[in-house]
């Protein structure tokens, strides 16, 4: 009997592992914003992608060899739409994570996943913060040197990222991105909304402002020519009164 060929297995990397992408709405705001906020401040770079809760898949030929970073910037890539993310693919690892980190996930966040991030991935900077303040340390930052992970030294009570070239830090109780460059905190999207809607009625109301200033220069105007046309008649008056008062 002839021994039939048969193609060799299709390996599929699952989209998604089930799991939910936050446990409380502050996890998941604040991973929203920071994915929002990051995305905006590098809009005009083709070559930075930013992402977040998206299945990143470490081992050709291995779909349990998986992670899920929270936040996450992988700078020299193209800037598109992924359903996950393939090293070896993509020919190069994380240069940014971020953890939003509970009780639950506090193991892992600084075990398996640290270890992971320095040993596999070589993710350049990895940073942890527990918006609830449930865990010890609840923000905390690393930097690799030499393939280990060294603390980062809060300045100003931010934490540097030298691969962003932005701070972060709490502002308003809530961890947030600063722009050294521009002393400015990085705006969320309902900000940046928000103080958009502002400028606009700023705007209107300073067009507003200068109609109607205009109106009032042009009202202004005609009656100095009313005036002055009074004026005019007035003189032509007295002179024809004086001329007949000479007359007689």
């Amino acid at each position: 009997m002839q021994k039939k060929i048969q193609s060799a297995p299709t390996i599929v990397y699952p989209e998604s592992d089930g799991k939910p992408m936050a446990e409380t709405d502050r996890h998941r705001d604040l991973m929203i914003d920071f994915i929002q906020m990051l995305k905006h401040h590098y809009q005009d770079s083709d070559d930075v992608y930013v992402s977040g809760n998206l299945l990143m898949y470490y081992e050709e030929g291995n779909p349990k060899k998986s992670i899920s970073p929270d936040v996450f910037v992988v700078f020299g890539v193209a800037k598109k739409q992924r359903n996950t993310y393939l090293t070896w693919e993509e020919a190069t690892t994380p240069d940014f994570v971020l953890e939003v980190a509970s009780p639950s996930t506090f193991a892992k966040d600084f075990g398996k996943k640290k270890e992971l991030y320095a040993s596999v991935l070589s993710v350049k900077e990895y940073f942890i913060y527990d918006p609830l303040e449930q865990i010890v340390p609840s923000f905390i930052g690393f930097q690799l040197i030499d393939g280990v992970y060294q603390e980062i030294s809060f300045v100003n009570e931010r934490l540097p990222s030298t691969v962003l070239g932005l701070e972060l830090g709490e502002h308003g109780d809530v961890l947030r991105l600063y722009d050294p460059n521009t002393s400015q905190w990085l705006q969320t999207p309902p900000e940046r909304a928000e103080n958009a809607e502002t400028r606009a009625q700023q705007e209107a109301t300073a067009r507003q402002n200068a109609e109607t200033r205009a109106q009032q220069e042009a009202t202004a105007r005609q009656n100095a020519e009313t005036r002055a046309e009074n004026a005019e008649v007035a003189l032509a008056e007295a002179l024809s009164k004086l001329e007949r008062l000479q007359a007689k």
